[in-house]
C-alpha cells in the first residue's frame, strides 16, 4: 500500500455479526473501526446509529449476509440509509458472504429471482458500490445496478497450500459437481496436481441415483474445492466416492462455512480428513466438534487491500490477476 490511509477521509463500520472481521480489516490499514450501535427493539426492529460524523468521508460497511439472513440484510440496508442521511460522500457495502446467491434464476415456474431482488434493495438503499467475495456465481455481478469489485479468495488458499504442499503428496483437485470444473482446474495447475470431478446424478434434491468419478485419485490425497459448505451433503458423499476409488486422503477447502442443519454431524462422520475455510462467514462453537479437522484462513488483509484500492481510485483487479480463472 503505497499512499497511506487517512482515518479522517475514511470510516469502516461493522454489521453486529462481522465486527472481529471487520476489526481484522481496520488493523491491516492501521485506523481504528468505526463507531456506531446497532439496537434490536423487543419486536425484532433495527436502530443503526452513527456515533461520530461521516459527512464528506468514503464509508465501508463489512456485514455477510449470513445466518440471521434477513436481519442482516436489513442491517446492511439500514447502514447505508443511516450514512446518507449523515451525508457521507460515497458508501460501499462490503459482503463477503452474500446470502440468497443461490436464487439466483427461475428453475420452475412462479418462483422469485430472491439475488436479483437484495441486489435491488442494496441499490437502492443508497450504496454506490459493492465489495464482494466469492459469489457463488460470478454473474451475480450483473444483478447490481452499480460497480461490483468481486474477489476471489485464491490468493489465501494459494498461500496456505503452498505451505503444506510437501504434506498433500500426490495431489489431485477435485471438483465436487461439474459446476465447479474451471475452478478446480485453476488450482490442480497451481499445485501442480492432477484433475478429477465427481458427477452426481439425482432424481430430486436429495436422492442421488448415482456417482461417477471421471479421474484417476488411486493412493492420492484427493483436494475438493467448493465455494462453499452448507449442508456438506455435497462434499460428504463426494469424499466416499473418492474413498471406494482409493483416495489415499480428502480434504476440502471451500471459502464461505455456511455449515447449516446437520452439516457438522455429516462432516464429522465422512471420510475427510482436513476442512479448509475463510472467515467470510463468523467463526463460532459450530466447529467444536470437528475443530481438529478445520483451519480457518483470515481474509481481513485480502479485504483490506481492495478497500484501501477503492478508496484511492485504484484498480482492484490488478490485485487478483493471477487468480482470475478462481470464479465460478
Amino acid at each position: 500500500m503505497s499512499e497511506p490511509t487517512n482515518s479522517n477521509d475514511i470510516k469502516i463500520f461493522a454489521g453486529r455479526h462481522c465486527i472481529d472481521l471487520a476489526q481484522s480489516i481496520c488493523n491491516h490499514l492501521d485506523m481504528p473501526l468505526g463507531e456506531a450501535r446497532t439496537e434490536v427493539f423487543p419486536d425484532g426492529e433495527l436502530l443503526v446509529t452513527l456515533e461520530e460524523d461521516v459527512r464528506g468521508r468514503d464509508c465501508f460497511v463489512v456485514l455477510s449476509t449470513c445466518q440471521p439472513v434477513n436481519e442482516n440484510v436489513m442491517e446492511l440496508l439500514i447502514f447505508a440509509d443511516s450514512l446518507r442521511r449523515a451525508s457521507a460522500k460515497r458508501i460501499t457495502a462490503v459482503i463477503p458472504y452474500f446470502g440468497y446467491a443461490r436464487q439466483d434464476r427461475k428453475d420452475k415456474g412462479r418462483t422469485p429471482i430472491t439475488a436479483k431482488l437484495v441486489a435491488n434493495l442494496i441499490t437502492e438503499a443508497g450504496y454506490h458500490r459493492v465489495l464482494a467475495l466469492d459469489l457463488h456465481a460470478a454473474q451475480l455481478q450483473g444483478f447490481f445496478d452499480l460497480p461490483v469489485d468481486h474477489l476471489a479468495s485464491a490468493p489465501v488458499f494459494h498461500k496456505y497450500f503452498t505451505k503444506v504442499r510437501d504434506e498433500m503428496g500426490d495431489l489431485v483437485v477435485v471438483s465436487p459437481d461439474v459446476g465447479n470444473v474451471k475452478v478446480a482446474n485453476m488450482y490442480a495447475q497451481m499445485l501442480a496436481g492432477d484433475l478429477a470431478i465427481v458427477h452426481k446424478r439425482r432424481v430430486s434434491g436429495s436422492e442421488v441415483v448415482s456417482n461417477t468419478l471421471v479421474g484417476d485419485v488411486a493412493g492420492k490425497t484427493a483436494l475438493m474445492v467448493d465455494d462453499m459448505i452448507s449442508t456438506g451433503g455435497t462434499v460428504s458423499e463426494a469424499a466416499k466416492v473418492l474413498k471406494d476409488h482409493g483416495a489415499k486422503d480428502c480434504w476440502v477447502a471451500a471459502t464461505h462455512a455456511v455449515m447449516v442443519g446437520d452439516c457438522v454431524q455429516r462432516l464429522s462422520r465422512s471420510p475427510i480428513s482436513r476442512i479448509v475455510v475463510t472467515d467470510s462467514i463468523p467463526t463460532d462453537h459450530r466447529f467444536d466438534p470437528i475443530k481438529s479437522k478445520v483451519k480457518v484462513l483470515p481474509v481481513g488483509k485480502l479485504l483490506s487491500e481492495a478497500i484501501h484500492h477503492i478508496h484511492h481510485n485504484r484498480s482492484v483487479s490488478a490485485l487478483f490477476r493471477q487468480f482470475a480463472e478462481s470464479k465460478r
